[in-house]
C-alpha cells in the first residue's frame, strides 16, 4: 500500500525545493494581488483546453446518425426474454459478509 504524505511532510518538501532553486540561481517574482494571469499580448479565445493553443473544434451534426441508429433499434430482433422460474439470490449477513443461497420462486 502506498504511504501518503502528510501535509507537514509536504510543505518541508516544498520550502526545500524552494531553497534549492533559489540556491541555484532562481528568483521569486512577486505579483500584487489581484493581477489576472491573461497575456494582454494574446487575443482572448475560449480555449478547448485551459492550457491547448489551438481553438476549440467545431461540433459535428450527429442527428441523422441518432435517428439512423434509433431506426435500426425499432426493426432489429429482439432477444428472448428470461424464462419466468426459480431464481438464486445469495444472502448476506449483517457484516456483508455472504451466508448462504437460497431460491425464490
Amino acid at each position: 500500500m502506498k504511504v501518503r504524505n502528510s501535509k507537514e511532510q509536504q510543505r518541508q518538501r516544498l520550502r526545500r525545493d524552494m531553497e534549492r532553486f533559489l540556491s541555484r540561481g532562481g528568483r521569486i517574482e512577486e505579483v500584487p494581488s489581484g493581477t489576472s494571469g491573461d497575456n494582454p499580448d494574446q487575443p482572448r479565445q475560449r480555449r478547448a483546453f485551459p492550457f491547448a493553443q489551438t481553438p476549440r473544434a467545431t461540433r459535428t451534426d450527429l442527428s441523422q446518425l441518432a435517428a439512423a441508429i434509433d431506426a435500426r433499434k425499432k426493426h432489429g430482433k429482439r432477444r428472448p426474454s428470461r424464462q419466468a422460474g426459480p431464481r438464486r439470490r445469495l444472502i448476506y449477513d449483517d457484516f456483508g459478509e455472504p451466508l448462504r443461497w437460497v431460491w425464490d420462486d
